[in-house]
């Protein structure tokens, strides 16, 4: 049994290969600080961080996340190390909670590579630090020792190094900001904890012990069955990141451990060469055959499971969170009333690229998107296949079908959609929203275009901000569009000056909060020379991209998630034919 930890309390540890969990209720960051004799850092490469993730005997998350895994291997350390300090610190500059004391206590375990507790410690009592040193790991007679510390800095990340005595502490502190702050800006978003269950509402049921679970649609909390699924998705999603997670965690332990056996063969010359040696060998690799294959065993076990689980549940989706070519969408009808959330494509792990999980953001949404047309979209073999101008034309056909995916599930008049095309090379994608009327005025080309619907919609976000903030929204214009705003944006930063940049990064930034949405189709590369102004628009924004790319991260253990956009099959009408449903339902709606 773990020992539960107070502050200031140590414990031995017997082995000196561990993992470092942390589980918190809040996307933080993780690192590992590493100290001499004296308790100071000798230099900047003492610190395994997001931006720089290993050191020898050290590997840590390389973004912020809810829980983390924390490789540690003591005797792997350099000598001169006697101490190691698991730190956590909110990331700053990124919208989230500013202390400690406004989230959930953080829960650190240290555990064997099997997963065994050896001693847990829940960090309470914190207030107004923004970064702690949670537990360090000490030399102590030969030995070494965990010890319980929740020492905490109100100063951030940059008071903790510097009180440990590294010179560069707030140059460092700052590059570790900004590598989390562009790691959570391609992350997932976590999702809200299911509800309790109401009032005569039962959990679910577990089948007795040694019995397969039977997958059942909607086997999750929630008050609706599209609550249900929803939770339900996002389950998947999670087993899927954790159960691949603690495959990926036990190949590297048997690969470390082959390693490590080998060395010890050829570090003796008496045993380098010989029948002894060679048994050594097929003896260290027979072992790490064996712990492969049983990680294997455990893995596909469990996808097993996920797989007959998705295969009931992607049929009973409804259209917010089906797939273009579920057969729900032959039986479409306009909805009367918004769904909670929308799915944005799949994503999937290479382990079993044929799972592939769907990928719902919560409505209304948080925050833009950026279809991402530029050349560093090369993940994949279908991105390799597609040369700049096919890249362009998928990206504007994403777009397309992103906006006919939010014009679908929402009633009718409750999105105007508008588009900024300066240069009409969207023309082409744009056509099943021209034709079917989704668009109630043509894109707007040229840099005048630009400038007219930029400030028109700048101006609704002020006149609605200014109303909210006086508490006076019955006193808005009676003739303001109540629709919320859906801006489609083509070729930045072509027909762009300084002033409407600036315009489109206040939307990014404030548009969100009061029903002006964006979504962005350009290539990076195209608005280099504006240099590092940019940059808090990109990661203002959900970056998604037109072929499959693994450029998405989730938020528990930071796997790379390869993204598939929501297009629909080739040669299929059904994006043109929800639009003409959606469109009859306007004429309806106007008589």
């Amino acid at each position: 049994m773990a020992a539960e930890l107070i502050r200031g309390q140590n414990h031995p540890l017997t082995d000196t290969r561990l993992e470092i969990r942390v589980s918190a209720g809040q996307p933080v960051l993780a690192g590992v600080t590493l100290n001499d004799d004296q308790g100071r850092m000798r230099e900047a490469a003492w610190i395994a961080h997001p931006a720089s993730p290993r050191l020898p005997g050290i590997e840590v998350s390389r973004q912020a996340a809810a829980d983390h895994r924390l490789a540690v291997d003591l005797d792997a350390l350099p000598e001169a190390v006697h101490r190691a300090n698991v730190l956590l610190a909110l990331p700053s500059g990124v919208g989230g909670p500013a202390s400690f004391g406004s989230v959930a206590a953080p829960t650190i375990a240290v555990t064997g590579l099997d997963g065994t507790e050896i001693v847990r410690y829940t960090v309470t009592d914190l207030a107004t630090e923004s970064a702690i040193v949670a537990v360090e790991l000490y030399r102590r007679g030969g030995g070494w020792k965990v010890r319980a510390m929740g020492q905490g800095y109100s100063g951030g990340l940059a008071a903790m190094l510097e009180d440990q005595g590294l010179p560069q502490a707030r140059e460092l502190a700052t590059t570790i900001n900004e590598a989390v702050a562009s790691g959570m800006a391609r992350s997932v978003a976590t999702p809200p904890p299911p509800p309790l269950p109401s009032p005569g509402q039962g959990a679910a049921v577990t089948p007795p012990s040694g019995q397969p679970d039977q997958p059942v649609a909607g086997d999750a909390a929630g008050h609706t069955m599209e609550e249900r699924l929803y939770n339900q998705v996002w389950g998947m999603f999670e087993d899927l990141a954790r159960t691949t997670a603690a495959y990926r965690s036990a190949v590297d332990f048997a690969d470390s451990r082959m390693e490590r056996e080998l060395d010890q063969v050829l570090s003796d010359p008496a045993t380098r060469v010989g029948p002894a040696a060679d048994a050594a060998r097929v003896q260290a690799r027979a072992k790490h055959s064996q712990l492969v294959d049983q990680a294997r065993a455990n893995f596909e076990r469990d996808v097993a499971q996920l797989v007959a689980e998705s295969e009931v549940v992607e049929p009973a989706l409804p259209p917010a969170f089906a797939r273009w070519d579920n057969p729900v969408w032959q039986a479409y009808q306009v909805p009367g009333q918004t769904p909670m959330a929308l799915r944005l494509g799949d994503l999937s792990l290479p382990e079993r690229a044929d799972l592939r999980i769907p990928m719902l953001v919560r409505l209304p949404l948080q925050r833009g998107l950026w279809i991402d047309s530029g050349r560093r979209v090369a993940a994949s073999p279908e991105a390799a296949a597609v040369d700049a101008d096919g890249l362009r034309r998928l990206a504007a056909e994403t777009a397309t079908a992103v906006v006919a995916r939010v014009l679908a599930v929402h009633p009718v008049g409750a999105f105007n959609v508008q588009v900024i095309d300066p240069a009409g090379a969207a023309a082409g994608a744009l056509e099943p929203l021209l034709s079917t009327g989704a668009l109630r005025e043509p894109p707007a080309v040229g840099h005048a275009g630009v400038r007219t619907v930029l400030d028109r919609l700048t101006q609704r976000v002020d006149l609605i901000q200014m109303a909210v903030r006086s508490g006076a929204v019955d006193s808005l214009p009676p003739d303001l569009d109540p629709a919320e705003q859906l801006l489609v944006v083509h070729d930045f930063p072509h027909g762009f000056d300084d002033r409407a940049i600036t315009q489109l990064r206040y939307l990014a930034d404030e548009g969100p909060s009061i029903g002006v949405n964006l979504i962005m189709v350009a290539d990076r590369d195209d608005a280099r020379a504006y240099g590092p102004v940019l940059d808090p628009l990109w990661r203002a924004l959900l970056r998604i991209t037109p072929v499959p790319d693994d450029h998405l991260a989730d938020p528990w253990v930071g796997h790379s998630w390869t993204y598939e956009p929501p297009l629909a099959p080739g040669n299929s009408r059904v994006v043109s034919q929800v639009l003409e449903h959606l469109a009859v339902a306007r004429q309806r709606s106007a008589s």
